[in-house]
């Protein structure tokens, strides 16, 4: 594909370097020269410096040519107008990070499609959903649904009191038949090697294990891993950034009580006008004596979403120290993800890694309507919906040539979750959730062409 990225930044040089592993042709438009050049040394991309909106720059990327245009500068006005333009001059798919998440609220007003934007992305919105799936799943340290629930993907590191630590898949499967899960990647503790599991791979403690589940083997999952389901209602929430303001937002409407510690004065006082449902602190999150007068030890969970990766890593650790249930920390380095199970923090979450999540799907092959890359794993989840020219259609999983590298965690039928196993027959219109490495990601992507 031949694909124009606007924005050198974090967003925008993270899917660079993604998209170019992949030997995509990639080209990289941003109107500062320092923000190019360590891309163009390190990356195999062609960069352009200059202005995303001139016309001319967009001849000079060839965007006529392009299959996706994607716009992630730091101006939200800038990646709508390069859309507009990009479509208007030939381009194919068109994507446009927002901050104002109206956008996205009101798009039966607006038809942003027919104004040539084919979606909107808005990082800090991703941000939130993300912290509030996290919070519905306590006792997990990653998640992702699929179809709004139908099939759940959870991740856990395994206890040493769970059942099956020791036990093959298979032994685990014949102990438990009646369980409603399919363990589907999985990170030796101490390692950076990614496994898909198969039936003679052995859990072990401390491994960080991905399971797909329906709605009814969640619960199922608790008891099995050896994790506690924890109810939360008291959260406190350090930073009153973007992603913290529309998090305490949207947990205030579900009914959390929810504590805001900002630093700066009038964004507090903001802050108080537009969430009359949260207690809003004026204060320096980093004072562990304001922590403790704020009823620190008294939340069900504490998240750390300031600017600074790590002030909200240490504020965290200090709210483990306090016996706090659930700990999340917002970090911008991606490295910090393999510290994170070590140190004690519960999850990690990145803006950038959340927004390629969402904008790879458009650039895999096949009718993708959802995908995940794993935290810290070398592995994605790509949810295909199986046309009638499908390889897949008609067969029944068994029989398949699929790669070791892949397995399918479960099928959406008709809205409804299914973990299939081996003499599950795959029909026309079935929503197939697949994880799979890199390296047979071509393979997966041709069988449902």
């Amino acid at each position: 594909m031949k694909i124009i990225i606007a924005g050198a930044g974090e967003v925008g040089f993270h899917l660079a370097k993604l998209l170019s592993y992949e030997s995509q042709d990639i080209t990289l438009i941003d109107s500062v020269k320092e923000s190019l050049s360590y891309a163009d040394t390190h990356l195999d991309i062609r960069v352009l410096k200059g202005d995303a909106t001139s016309i001319s720059v967009l001849q000079d990327a060839q965007v006529g040519k392009s299959d996706l245009v994607i716009g992630v500068t730091s101006s939200e006005t800038t990646n709508i107008t390069l859309c507009l333009m990009a479509k208007q001059m030939g381009c194919k798919r068109t994507i446009a990070r927002i901050s104002n998440t109206e956008f996205k609220k009101f798009k039966d007003v607006v038809d942003f499609k027919k104004l040539g934007i084919d979606e909107l992305i808005s990082p800090e919105e991703l941000a939130a959903q993300e912290i509030q799936l996290l919070l519905n799943k306590s006792a997990f340290n990653d998640t992702y649904e699929f179809e709004n629930g139908a099939l759940i993907m959870v991740g856990v590191s395994l206890p040493k009191a769970a059942p099956f630590v020791g036990k093959s898949v298979k032994d685990a499967a014949q102990i438990f038949p009646e369980l409603h899960f399919m363990p589907i990647a999985l990170q030796r503790t101490g390692t950076q090697y990614t496994l898909i599991p198969r039936g003679d791979t052995v859990f072990k403690e401390g491994d960080q294990v991905y399971f797909i589940t329906c709605k009814d083997g969640v619960d199922e999952l608790y008891k099995l891993t050896g994790m506690v389901k924890r109810d939360i209602k008291n959260v406190m929430i350090l930073g009153g950034s973007k992603v913290g303001y529309k998090t305490a937002r949207d947990l205030c409407g579900k009914k959390f009580n929810v504590k805001l510690i900002e630093k700066n004065k009038e964004k507090a006082f903001d802050l108080a006008d537009e969430l009359p449902d949260a207690l809003i602190i004026n204060g320096d999150g980093r004072n562990v004596e304001l922590l403790e007068e704020e009823s620190l030890e008294s939340m069900d969970a504490f998240i750390a979403v300031t600017g600074n990766s790590e002030t909200n890593i240490m504020s965290c650790l200090v709210a483990k120290s306090k016996n706090i249930k659930k700990t999340i920390a917002l970090v911008e380095n991606m490295d910090y993800f393999q510290l994170s199970h070590s140190i004690g923090i519960d999850t990690l979450i990145n803006k950038k890694l959340l927004a390629a999540n969402n904008i790879f799907r458009h650039i895999r092959k096949g009718e993708v309507v959802a995908l995940t890359r794993l935290n810290n794993l070398n592995a994605e989840i790509l949810e295909f919906i199986v046309k009638p020219g499908s390889a897949v259609n008609g067969k029944i999983i068994k029989e398949l040539d699929f790669p070791r590298e892949a397995t399918i965690g479960g099928v959406i039928k008709n809205g409804e979750g299914i973990i299939a196993l081996g003499d599950f027959k795959i029909k026309q219109g079935d929503r197939v959730v697949v994880c799979c490495l890199p390296s047979s990601i071509p393979k997966i992507e041709k069988m449902f062409l």
